[in-house]
């Protein structure tokens, strides 16, 4: 995150600051997720959050430009504070919830699964994790790609 930062800082202007954050998010939900899913070394993990996360700063000053720009000074305190407990409240959730989906749904699923299903995820122990992350990745890509498509009508420039 520290280089992404850094080349947040150094990046020009963009033209289309929710095409930044839409296809910086497709970038890191696609290759994160997806290089999760199919390698079954640590060291490809590694390598595949390192990916994942490098252009999420560069989203998030596009994303808190649009904000600051947009919004009245005298609410920002209150839009902010509803932005981070929306977003924040929703992280132990997910946690929850992901690791329910992994042992109650993926991980049974592929315990009986064979052939192709066993080829792209693996079999035992963290086959079914193996399918979570990809689900995630299916997932984060067609919202990306969804919600890019309506976005790229209304797009903000500054």
């Amino acid at each position: 995150m520290v280089i992404g930062s850094l080349l947040a800082t150094v990046m020009p202007k963009p033209k289309n600051r929710v095409k930044v954050i839409y296809l910086t998010m497709f970038f890191s939900l696609g290759t994160e997720n997806f290089i999760l899913a199919f390698s079954r070394n640590p060291v490809l993990w590694c390598i595949g959050q390192v990916i994942g996360w490098l252009l999420v700063p560069v989203m998030s000053t596009s994303q808190n430009v649009i904000m600051r720009n947009s919004i009245p000074v005298e609410l920002q305190g209150r839009v902010y504070a509803c932005r981070n407990t929306l977003q924040f409240f929703t992280i132990p959730i997910g946690l929850l919830l992901g690791g329910l989906m992994v042992d109650e749904v993926c991980e049974p699923f592929m315990s009986v699964r064979e052939g192709v299903w066993k080829q792209l995820f693996g079999s035992g122990k963290g086959a079914g994790a193996a399918l979570a992350m990809f689900i995630l990745g299916v997932a984060g890509v067609l919202m990306c790609t969804v919600f890019g498509n309506i976005l790229n009508k209304y797009h903000y420039s500054d």
